[in-house]
């Protein structure tokens, strides 16, 4: 492979896709990561034909306990400029009836593996000096989520250990960034009703695309940042729980959710 090398999780559709699509168009190699793996394939063919990039496929459920462990034995060889961290999913009902089994795996995959894998690949970034990682959360990670407890959660976890470890390797040629959007227009939505028994997704309103999503972050991540809120509107949500009462803003959360719930059983 080329000279730049970039690992990019969730790589066969959404938000994946369109850092895999703007970092070939940038001349860089890739190595795309993803469980979907005819997906993937179609995925890493499109690009190909696109920009002539050199792809590198993984099937790899990193939903599975060690998994980023075993990936990176595949990897190894290679020297990362970019990682990105992009692979997750949502599971939408009360906690007390969801599938233990999903929220194992988001929990893997989201909290454990994401950090595994960040730390093999960083040793190798600080000890040549340079390299770039991002991390997607969500605007998620502001607030707690009731019906959607565990992803909530999760991407709390993934913002707050982003930016610690942002801070620690500030002077090491390696930065570290945190992507939080809102809902934008990809298969997240459906696949969390999937997950909890919904037959079918009806469109929802979303603030921003996955194109203008994915440009905004590689943009930022680029520049050293280490937030990234893409739209206005996301940055104003942002905002709320820290004006107004913890309390109020969970309750308010949960009739959200409610409705929606009504809507996808609708």
């Amino acid at each position: 492979m080329g000279e730049k090398v970039a690992l990019i999780t969730g790589a066969a559709s959404g938000l994946g896709f369109q850092f895999c699509r703007l970092l070939a168009a940038e001349s860089y190699n890739l190595v795309m990561v993803d469980k979907n793996g005819e997906g993937l394939k179609q995925a890493a063919g499109l690009i190909g034909e696109m920009f002539g990039t050199g792809t590198e496929i993984i099937v790899k459920d990193l939903g599975q306990n060690q998994a980023a462990e075993d990936l990176y034995r595949d990897v190894a060889s290679h020297e990362f400029d970019i990682l990105i961290n992009c692979a997750g999913f949502g599971l939408f009902g009360f906690f007390a009836e969801t599938d233990w089994q999903m929220e194992e795996a988001m929990l893997q995959l989201h909290i454990l593996n994401l950090t595994h894998l960040t730390k093999l690949v960083v040793q190798k970034m600080i000890s040549r000096g340079s390299g770039r990682i991002m991390n997607v959360s969500s605007i998620a990670a502001f607030q707690p989520g009731p019906l959607m407890d565990i992803y909530y959660a999760s991407k709390a976890y993934i913002d707050y250990f982003s930016e610690a470890l942002a801070n620690e390797v500030k002077g090491t040629g390696v930065t570290v960034t945190v992507l939080l959007p809102g809902l934008f227009n990809s298969n997240f939505a459906r696949s969390a009703a999937r997950y909890s028994g919904s037959a079918e997704k009806k469109e929802k309103i979303v603030t921003t695309t996955v194109e203008e999503v994915a440009a905004k972050a590689l943009k930022g991540m680029m520049k050293g940042k280490i937030r990234v809120i893409p739209g206005c509107t996301n940055k104003l949500l942002a905002l709320v729980p820290r004006i107004l009462p913890r309390d109020l803003v969970v309750s308010l959360l949960r009739k959200i959710q409610e409705r929606i719930r009504e809507k996808e059983y609708a």
